[in-house]
């Protein structure tokens, strides 16, 4: 039993595909904002009772979201928070935050290296996209298809 969570607005579209590509359920967080860049209150838009819920996003820089909407998910029943990430910036204290978070693990790409980070935070794994990104290069410079890749991704 798991569901797709999209931790803001902007990233739901993506979420939702990846909820419908995968036949699961998909939520929304709605930040409430006092103020810019400083979040007051989340609201969660969708039930996680006792589900595995997967945030999905596409950069986690300082992971404020991340921390927070985890700690919003299992305070509405979800029985545990994983993150997904394109870009894992990971700046700041994020690594501390997600140390210190209710995450049980946070998943990144590796268009940017993690390796000394992952030294630090045991929470952190990294998915390998060199040979994706490796196939769109020569698909692009052979003047194919990229768009072939959204199905049939490179492995």
């Amino acid at each position: 039993k798991a569901i797709i969570v999209s931790p803001d607005a902007g990233g739901a579209k993506r979420a939702t595909s990846i909820a419908d590509h995968l036949d699961l359920d998909f939520a929304l967080i709605h930040k409430e904002r006092k103020k810019a860049n400083e979040v007051s209150r989340m609201v969660l838009v969708g039930d996680v009772t006792d589900k595995i819920a997967i945030l999905v996003d596409d950069m986690a820089d300082t992971c404020g979201t991340l921390g927070l909407a985890a700690k919003t998910l299992m305070d509405n029943g979800a029985s545990a928070v994983y993150a997904i990430v394109i870009h894992g910036v990971l700046s700041g204290k994020a690594l501390e935050v997600i140390n210190n978070s209710v995450l049980t693990r946070v998943v990144v790409t590796n268009t940017i290296p993690h390796a000394e980070k992952k030294k630090v935070c045991p929470k952190l794994d990294t998915i390998d996209v060199s040979a994706v990104l490796a196939e769109a290069i020569r698909r692009t410079h052979n003047g194919e298809s990229v768009s072939y890749l959204f199905g049939h991704a490179a492995i």
